[in-house]
């Protein structure tokens, strides 16, 4: 069915449309959150090339002069209350070295559940008139870069953190032998 969308497979009523997104959407966001909450952790241990901090972030400065996440990021919703499953990322409670890199290990599962969680948005264009498929694109990225720009921003302030702690064991260790 060409209407200016070579893939649309289907031309339904807009409302039918509309619920069939939503629950495609719903769907897309909880099995993706389900099945990267049921990796073990020690798969987000090590830094790699979508997780680790670039040079041009080390300073937070892109992250909070140009997209200011102070301002927003406590408007972030836990995902961990919806799925029952998790590590909950809203705020520090501890600053004890394993909790923190606990922390640093989940903020890599978060931010690895939302690039996935962009890629479904191809699928609506099977359904949808092309117009409407390019929406729940920008919907994808709109949803899910703040999470993404959140976890990077939380990541990086938590390996400056972790890395002090280590240089201070270090110096511990070197007073004491």
């Amino acid at each position: 069915m060409y209407k200016g969308n070579p893939i649309q497979l289907v031309e339904l009523p807009i409302m039918e449309t509309i619920l069939i997104d939503i629950v495609a959407w719903t769907f897309f966001h909880i099995a993706i959150s389900l099945c990267m909450a049921a990796i073990p952790s020690s798969k987000f241990e090590n830094d790699n090339n979508l997780y680790r901090i670039r040079e041009w972030e080390k300073s937070n400065q892109l992250w909070s002069r140009l997209f200011q996440v102070k301002k927003w990021k406590h408007l972030i919703p836990d995902g961990t209350k919806i799925i029952q499953k998790g590590f909950e990322k809203k705020s520090l409670i501890s600053k004890n070295r394993d909790y923190l890199f606990k922390f640093l290990i989940e903020s890599r599962r978060a931010e690895l559940t939302h690039w996935l969680s962009i890629l479904p948005s191809i699928f609506f264009f099977l359904w949808n008139p092309l117009w409407a498929g390019w929406v729940m694109v920008l919907y994808a990225f709109l949803f899910n870069g703040p999470i993404i720009i959140a976890q990077r921003y939380n990541r990086n302030r938590l390996e400056r953190i972790l890395s002090s702690k280590r240089k201070s064991v270090v110096k511990r260790e070197k007073v004491l032998n």
